[in-house]
């Protein structure tokens, strides 16, 4: 019997970037948490509800290639300002960059407007923005709070600097948060990764999945014991990176996407660990292009190649 998708909805940033690494260089790129994240959920459910702000500026092209893979653009707002833009540069690791400027342009005063078609998503995600943006999306979500909505949500060190008190107004509100290494020990306040992810579920989350980069992920699910609920998932070993730029966001989509397939939540601790797997190898094809080319290049058969190939290499 054919699973009936949940409603997917994604907020936050769709920004216009501009990327160095020590190789080559790519301008007006496609960025954006939300975008990103939209993009890499379309491979597993549609439509997909993306939900943003885009300036004058921004190129019709890539709004016509997230609508071509069954994004549903009726929560992006157009404004006559500029587009949200970051450019960066890469160094030779390609695990640090150096951020040459950011312009928030549309993004300040930005208030979130959920459509109506999205607001009773069965799946809200609230991918990276301000806490006060994530909390004006829940606010408009019909199932969120625990009555029915599956939450997930990202965040960053700079709202864990300055928003930390708001931030911990959306934690309760959560199913799952999803945060790297960095983010995850600054939140909990302790360098151990273990401590930190229980510390993390104390604070109002469900689960908890912490990014690892070259390294896979974590989650951390509630348990007795310091290691129930623990999953741990490598990365595709990758022999060339391109551009990381928004690897971990297609991360997030894509677990996002994964768990809508299956139907409405509450999702267990074993379809958790598949979404993960999902995640980090649809990720592993952001690496290998600039900006979003490789997943929009990217069919069927190369993905669910790869995840079988991942599953081979992980077997023991």
């Amino acid at each position: 019997m054919t699973r009936n998708h949940a409603h997917l909805a994604i907020g936050g940033t769709i920004a216009i970037d501009h990327v160095k690494t020590p190789h080559a260089e790519g301008a007006d790129l496609l960025g954006g948490s939300a975008a990103y994240a939209a993009l890499a959920a379309s491979f597993h459910t549609r439509p997909v509800s993306l939900i943003g702000i885009v300036g004058r500026d921004f190129p019709a092209a890539h709004l016509e290639m997230l609508e071509g893979r069954g994004i549903c653009l009726q929560g992006v707002e157009r404004s006559p300002d500029e587009s949200f833009t970051w450019s960066g540069e890469y160094h030779e690791n390609m695990n640090e960059r150096t951020t040459h400027r950011v312009g928030l342009n549309v993004l300040e005063g930005w208030k979130v407007k959920v459509p109506q078609s999205a607001k009773s998503a069965g799946i809200a995600v609230l991918a990276n923005m301000s806490p006060d943006n994530q909390l004006e999306m829940l606010s408009q979500i019909e199932g969120a709070g625990g009555k029915g909505t599956f939450v997930i949500a990202d965040t960053m060190d700079l709202w864990i600097k300055i928003a930390n008190e708001r931030l911990h107004q959306v934690l309760p509100q959560l199913d799952l948060l999803v945060l790297n290494e960095g983010e995850a020990r600054e939140l909990a306040g302790t360098s151990n990764l273990v401590r930190a992810g229980h510390t993390l579920l104390d604070k109002g989350p469900k689960h908890i999945v912490v990014k690892l980069g070259e390294f896979g992920a974590m989650l951390f699910s509630g348990g007795t014991a310091p290691h129930d609920g623990l999953f741990r998932c490598p990365a595709w070993p990758l022999d060339h990176v391109a551009d990381p730029t928004g690897a971990g966001d297609t991360f997030l989509g894509a677990m996002a996407g994964f768990l809508a397939a299956q139907g409405a939540g509450p999702y267990g601790h074993d379809v958790l660990r598949r979404a993960i797997i999902h995640g980090s190898v649809l990720a592993s094809f952001t690496c290998e292009a600039f900006s979003t080319r490789r997943l929009e290049s990217l069919d069927d058969g190369e993905l669910n190649e790869r995840i079988d190939r991942f599953r081979r290499i992980t077997e023991w």
